[in-house]
C-alpha cells in the first residue's frame, strides 16, 4: 500500500466552477466538490490548480472557493490549495490565506517565465514552507514553467519538515524513481497516462484532471494494483485511455475538456475564463461519447 500522506491518495484537480456570466460559482463549486469525494473517488481535492484557471482567479476568489469546499467536505476528503506565483512575496501571502480559509496543504509550482536557477528554486519552496504550517506539495511541471525541479533538489527539499510532497509532470521516469527511492515525499502522478506507471515504481498516487468525471474508474486501477490484480489495474487504466486522450492529449487544455464534459452530463463547471474558450460541439459530442464507453 503507498505511505500515508496529508494530501490523499486518489486526487481530483477540481475546476473552478464559474456563472454564465464568469463569476466564482461557490455554490456551484460545493455541489461538484461533494460529487467528487462522494461517488467520484476522489480522498483529495487540488483546488486553484492549472485545472483550477488558477492565472485567471483573483487572490480573494481563491481563498472563498478554498472555505466554501471545505465547508462542503468536511473532513471526509484533504484539501489542498494551489498557491504559486512567478513571486516569492505574493505565493506566501496566497499560502497564509489558504492556511487561513481551511486548506489541509498547498501547492506550490515552480516560479515562471523567470526560469530561476536551481538553488533560487529551492529557496522560493522553502520561503513559503517556512511561511506556513501546512505540507507543501511541489508542483513540477517544466513544460508550462519553463524551468524543471531537478532531482538532487528534490533530495534536499525533502530535508525540510514541512516540504512533504511531488506533483510531478516531468516525464522523467528515471527521475522520479530516485526520488521516490530516496526520500519520504509523497510523490504523485501529475500526467494521467503514467498515474499506474509511477504507482507500480512507488508513487502514492496521482492529481487527476480526468478525475473530475472518471474518478471511480482511476481509482479502481490502483486499488486493484494495490491488493496485487495487476491484470485488472492494467484493463482499468486501458480502459480509461480513449477519454484520456480527448481530454489531455487532443489539443485543448485539460480545464477546456472537464468543462465540456461537466456541461454535457449537467454538472457544475461553467464557462472558462479568456483568454481559454470554450470547447466546440463536435469535440464535446466526442467527449461524451468516450466518457458513456466507460460504463458499457
Amino acid at each position: 500500500m503507498p505511505p500515508t500522506s496529508p494530501f490523499g491518495r486518489t486526487v481530483c484537480a477540481m475546476v473552478t466552477p464559474f456563472t454564465a456570466d464568469g463569476e466564482l460559482d461557490l455554490d456551484g463549486a460545493q455541489r461538484l466538490a461533494d460529487r467528487l469525494v462522494g461517488e467520484g473517488g476522489c480522498d483529495g481535492l487540488v483546488l486553484s490548480g492549472t485545472t483550477g484557471e488558477s492565472p485567471t482567479t483573483g487572490d480573494a476568489e481563491k481563498s472563498a472557493l478554498v472555505r466554501a469546499v471545505a465547508e462542503a467536505v468536511g473532513d471526509r476528503a484533504r484539501i489542498t490549495a494551489g498557491v504559486g506565483s512567478a513571486d516569492t512575496r505574493h505565493t506566501v501571502e496566497l499560502a497564509r490565506a489558504a492556511e487561513k480559509a481551511g486548506a489541509h496543504g498547498v501547492l506550490v509550482v515552480t516560479p515562471y517565465y523567470s526560469r530561476p536557477p536551481q538553488e533560487d528554486i529551492a529557496e522560493h519552496f522553502r520561503t513559503v514552507a517556512d511561511a506556513v504550517g501546512l505540507p507543501v506539495m511541489l508542483y513540477d511541471i517544466p513544460g508550462r514553467t519553463g524551468t524543471r525541479i531537478e532531482p538532487a533538489t528534490m533530495l534536499r527539499l525533502a530535508e525540510h519538515p514541512r516540504i512533504a510532497g511531488v506533483k510531478d509532470c516531468s516525464y522523467d521516469l528515471l527521475g522520479s524513481s530516485k526520488v521516490i527511492a530516496e526520500t519520504g515525499l509523497a510523490y504523485y502522478s501529475g500526467s494521467e497516462e503514467l498515474n499506474l506507471p509511477l504507482r507500480a515504481v512507488g508513487a502514492t498516487g496521482y492529481v487527476s484532471t480526468v478525475a473530475n468525471v472518471a474518478g471511480p474508474v482511476l481509482a479502481a486501477a490502483l486499488d486493484a494494483f494495490d491488493r496485487g490484480a495487476t491484470a485488472e489495474a492494467t484493463a482499468h487504466h486501458q480502459r480509461v485511455l480513449p477519454l484520456t486522450e480527448l481530454m489531455m492529449a487532443a489539443g485543448l487544455p485539460g480545464t477546456v475538456t472537464a468543462k465540456a464534459l461537466l456541461g454535457a452530463l449537467g454538472l457544475p463547471g461553467g464557462p472558462v475564463r479568456a483568454p481559454l474558450r470554450p470547447a466546440d460541439a463536435e469535440r464535446t459530442a466526442a467527449l461524451l461519447d468516450a466518457y458513456s464507453a466507460l460504463s458499457r
